[in-house]
């Protein structure tokens, strides 16, 4: 059996959430959101790790159109936030559009039918519209480390952390110096009678500037929303003033290096220590962090940092590629996500048969960063190039979401069939992209990261402009790139 409906969402975090909410508050009800999980919330319900927050602040990231005044902190723990897109979810009445523990396996366009038919863990579904709100940071990367298997103690994921795992007084391990890799290592700190950073590259890092909100200001909050919509611009300009660091500006560089060099050297007073956590490349080339505890913990009596990859395991010793070996009894990998090559797209087959993935064998493209030719009625939320290194994927979000709400009043009122981005749009777009992207800090910046496609040297994960300029270029829907097919009427 085959269930049918009109727009099918693939993924219940804030992209598919919000494009579900605003398909209700239009008055559609024809649509099902698929969810391979039991629960709403995408990366915040699968990362529940000691000590997980947001880095952009709690106001900005959120909803603009479902403000929270009471948030307990300037950048709020995981947990709240996943509380908060639940309430979102059962306040909008978005849970009985929700099919959960529904994982797509494949989705194929079907030419006859001018529907995609996408099967599932939980049977078939044929839908006129799809659209993935799967996002970037979805799926763990676990690297391939030799003789992982024959390690005699306990390994796990950051996004797939392993509570019933007893630390206290352990040998831990953590691999990574990244976003998770700097929240997890000082709650491990505490824990380990030894801890071991595995760090193949050093971070930049500034001070994170946090604090709990009282009760008068939760308050304040409830009785005026101007206050709450007055927080959220001053964040928002505030990081849209910072990209200027990623046009690899001078000015703007060197402020910000003297931040980070300054926090840096604050915290850490062992020169040696020093020289390790001392990055080779320019600042934001990489994820810019944001942290207060993690210098003190690689600086703690019971924590080591070995300045290079973890290259191997035998038994229970964890080599660096230094050729240094720990023994350890835990290995935690804050590895990242595989992001640059999204799981989803190896799903999904357009017009001449082939996957995203394999179209996207240079690099993932899109024209307007949300719809890719061979792949008619597909929107995607939150795909290429539509990250952001300085401020809230939120705000990118609600404008794709716009995007496409514009794109179905459109295909309901002239009675589309199929709407499918033209090549030459597509490509067009990329090339405008292409230059912008030349000459930031993620091209020159001598690092390696996961912002750029390694297989074409491109930047595919990351918007190359300012958070406000994507709404402008991308927040309105451009009927112009597109090839639209009216459905035949019907004899009378």
């Amino acid at each position: 059996m085959t269930t049918e409906t009109d727009i099918l969402i693939v993924g219940t975090g804030f992209a598919g959430l919000g494009m579900a909410i605003q398909l209700k508050r239009s008055g559609r009800e024809n649509f099902i959101a698929i969810e391979r999980a039991g629960d709403v919330g995408g990366t915040w319900r699968d990362n529940h790790y000691p000590g997980i927050a947001c880095d952009v602040p709690s106001h900005l990231y959120s909803y603009s159109y479902l403000p929270n005044p009471d948030w307990s902190r300037v950048f709020s723990p995981g947990g709240e936030i996943q509380a908060y897109i639940r309430k979102c979810a059962e306040d909008e009445g978005i849970l009985p559009h929700i099919h959960f523990h529904t994982n797509m396996l494949k989705s194929t366009w079907d030419e006859d039918a001018k529907r995609w038919i996408v099967e599932t863990s939980k049977g078939t579904y044929a839908a006129k519209i799809l659209i993935t709100g799967t996002g970037h940071l979805a799926d763990g990367h676990m690297p391939n480390i030799e003789g992982l298997d024959s390690f005699t103690g306990d390994v796990f994921h950051s996004a797939d952390w392993d509570h019933s795992v007893p630390l206290e007084g352990k040998r831990i391990g953590v691999v990574g110096s990244g976003a998770s890799a700097i929240q997890i290592v000082p709650e491990m700190q505490r824990l380990a009678s030894e801890l071991v950073v595995f760090q193949r590259s050093a971070p930049y890092m500034i001070p994170r500037w946090d604090r709990a909100f009282t009760e008068g200001e939760r308050r304040m909050c409830r009785r005026d929303p101007s206050v709450v919509e007055d927080m959220r611009s001053e964040i928002f300009w505030s990081g849209e003033f910072n990209f200027a660091q990623r046009r690899n500006i001078p000015r703007f560089l060197n402020e910000a290096k003297a931040l980070a060099v300054g926090h840096r050297e604050a915290n850490i007073k062992d020169p040696e220590l020093l020289a390790k956590l001392t990055p080779d490349y320019e600042i934001g080339c990489k994820r810019l962090l944001i942290s207060n505890t993690y210098y003190p913990a690689v600086a703690a009596e019971n924590a080591t940092l070995e300045a290079s990859a973890l290259q191997r395991v035998e038994g229970n010793t964890a080599y660096g590629a230094s050729g240094t070996g720990y023994d350890l009894d835990v290995l935690v990998f804050a590895t990242g996500f595989e992001a640059v090559r999204p799981p989803f797209a190896t799903r999904i087959f357009g017009t001449e048969g082939i996957s995203l993935d394999e179209r996207w064998d240079q690099g993932m493209q899109a024209y307007d960063s949300i719809a890719v030719n061979g792949y008619p009625n597909l929107f995607i939320i939150n795909g290429p190039n539509t990250g952001l290194g300085h401020n809230s994927v939120v705000y990118i979000i609600e404008a794709q979401v716009d995007y496409i709400m514009e794109a179905l009043a459109q295909i309901d009122a002239q009675n589309i069939e199929v709407i499918e981005v033209k090549r030459a749009a597509e490509d067009a777009y990329m090339e405008k992209l292409d230059a912008m992207a030349q000459g930031t800090v993620w091209l020159a910046g001598g690092c390696k990261s996961w912002y750029v496609d390694e297989r074409s040297g491109r930047l595919t994960l990351v918007w190359p402009d300012f958070a406000h300029s994507f709404r402008d270029e991308n927040g309105t829907f451009h009927p112009e790139g597109y090839d639209m097919q009216p459905a035949p009427v019907a004899a009378e």
